[in-house]
C-alpha cells in the first residue's frame, strides 16, 4: 500500500511516499514559499535523484496538485499513476480533547478539526488546507488525520490542568495538551523494539531541536510533558522563550508599550536562543559563536543544557526513577556535545554517558552509555512520517474489513 504523508505548514508543504507494510520510502521533498514568486518544489526519489521545479503556487490546492503531477512523472519513477496511490496521512497539530487517536477523516472529524483552530491559529487552518486540497485533487481517496497532542491525552488531569480558575479549563479546555506527540511516540516504540523490555519501563524522551520537549514515558505512555497549551511552554527553544514568569509580560507591555501581537512575537519569534545569543536560532550557529568567545552565546547554550537536565531530574521524580533516556530532534541525533553537557552532573543518579560513544555518534542509532551506567541514554533519529503511515496503513486497513 502506497501512502502519501503531507505535513501542511501556513507557507509550505513537507511530503513522503512510504510503501506500507515495508516502510521503504519511496519518494520525499517539499513544497515551499507558497504564495510567493519564488514558490519551487523539490521531489527526491528513492534512488535519490533530486529535481528542484520553480513554479507558481498560489495556495495549498496547487501546491497539491502540482506535487501530485511531478511524483507521477515518469523521469523520477516514483509513481506511475495516482491510482497507485492507497491512501493520505495529514500531520494535523492540534487534536484538542476531542482526538485522543487518529482516525479516518469524513465531515465530523473535519468540523472536529475546525474547533480546535483556536488552539492552533498557525497550524490548524493549514492543515485544513492539505486536507481539503487533496480532496479535490483526488476524491474519495482515505484520508487520516494523525493528531501531534493525541500521545499525550494520557497525561493525569491533576499533571494537565493549570492552577487557574476551574471554569477556564472547562468552558475552554485551557490546560496542557503537549506536542512533538508523533515524535515521542515513535523513539519510545522504536526502543521497545531494540531492547525489548529491558529497561524500557521508565522512559524520558528529549525531542530536542527548533522546537523542542520532553516527555515521561511509563509503559509506553506520555504521564508528562514539558509544552503545555501551546508549545511554547516548557523548554527554552530556538526562538522560544519557554517557562517564565508569567508576570514578566504585563511588565514588559507595560515598559514597552506593546500590544497582544507584538507579545506573541517575542517569546514566539524573538526569544530562545535567538534573543539571548543575539546570533541566530540554530544551535549549531550558536555553538560556533560560543567557540568565537561570544559570551551571550556561552549563556544561551548553558541556560539550553540546564534546562533539558531540569526537566530530566523533574521527569525522574514524576516516573519514580528512569530506565532510559532518549535524544532525538536535530540537537538530540546530531549534537554531542550538548548530550555530554546536559547529562553532566546526574552521575549521582546511575546516568553515566560514554564519552567515546558519545562522540562517535551522529545521526544514528546508539547507545552511549558507559558499561556501569544504571540508565540507559540512547541516540534514536526520529521518524514521525513513519509514525503518521503506520497509524493511516492500520486505519484504512480496518475499514476495508
Amino acid at each position: 500500500m502506497k501512502i502519501l504523508i503531507l505535513n501542511s505548514g501556513s507557507s509550505s508543504i513537507k511530503f513522503q511516499l512510504i510503501d506500507m507494510p515495508s516502510e521503504k520510502v519511496i519518494g520525499k521533498g517539499l513544497v515551499e514559499k507558497i504564495g510567493l514568486s519564488d514558490a519551487s518544489i523539490t521531489v527526491k526519489n528513492s534512488k535519490d535523484q533530486k529535481e528542484v521545479i520553480r513554479l507558481n503556487i498560489p495556495n495549498h490546492s496547487k501546491g497539491i496538485e502540482f506535487l501530485l503531477s511531478i511524483i507521477t512523472d515518469e523521469k523520477l519513477d516514483i509513481l506511475q499513476s495516482l491510482d497507485d496511490l492507497s491512501a493520505v496521512g495529514h500531520r494535523i497539530v492540534h487534536g484538542g480533547q476531542s482526538f485522543s487517536k487518529s482516525v479516518l477523516v469524513n465531515d465530523d472529524v473535519m468540523h472536529g478539526i475546525e474547533s480546535c483552530v483556536e488552539l492552533a491559529p498557525l497550524h490548524n487552518p493549514a492543515n485544513i488546507k492539505g486536507i481539503q486540497a487533496i480532496e479535490a485533487a483526488i476524491p474519495n481517496i482515505p484520508q487520516v488525520a494523525v493528531f501531534d497532542t493525541a500521545f499525550h491525552h494520557t497525561i493525569p488531569e491533576n499533571r494537565a490542568v493549570y492552577a487557574l480558575p476551574i471554569e477556564y479549563y472547562k468552558k475552554y479546555g485551557l490546560r496542557k495538551y503537549g506536542f512533538h506527540g508523533t515524535s515521542h511516540q515513535y523513539v519510545t516504540l522504536r526502543a521497545k523494539e531494540i531492547y525489548g523490555d529491558d529497561r524500557t519501563s521508565k522512559i524520558i524522551t528529549c525531542h530536542l531541536g527548533n522546537g523542542s520537549s520532553l516527555a515521561a514515558i511509563l509503559d509506553g505512555k506520555s504521564v508528562e510533558t514539558s509544552m503545555g497549551f501551546s508549545p511554547t511552554d516548557g523548554l527554552m527553544m530556538g526562538t522560544r522563550c519557554g517557562a517564565i514568569d508569567p508576570s514578566t509580560i504585563p511588565f514588559i507591555a507595560d515598559h514597552e508599550h506593546l500590544e497582544i501581537s507584538d507579545l506573541s512575537d517575542l517569546i514566539n519569534k524573538k526569544s530562545g536562543l535567538l534573543g539571548i545569543s543575539g546570533v541566530s536560532s540554530d544551535y549549531r550557529d550558536v555553538s560556533e559563536a560560543a567557540k568565537k568567545g561570544n559570551k551571550d552565546a556561552e549563556l544561551a547554550l548553558s541556560m539550553f543544557h540546564y534546562d533539558v537536565k531540569k526537566y530530566i531530574g523533574t521527569y525522574m521524580a514524576s516516573l519514580g526513577g528512569v530506565d532510559s533516556i532518549i535524544f532525538t530532534g536535530g540537537i538530540g541525533e546530531n549534537a554531542k556535545v550538548a548530550r555530554k553537557a546536559i547529562c553532566s552532573g546526574l552521575e549521582v543518579f546511575g546516568i553515566e554517558i560514554d564519552d567515546t560513544k558519545n562522540d562517535a555518534v551522529m545521526g544514528i542509532e546508539a547507545d552511549i552509555s558507559t558499561d556501569s551506567s544504571k540508565v540507559r541514554i540512547c541516540v534514536i533519529p526520529t521518524d514521525e512520517e513513519v509514525m503518521i503511515a503506520r497509524d493511516t496503513f492500520n486505519i484504512v486497513t480496518d475499514a476495508k474489513k
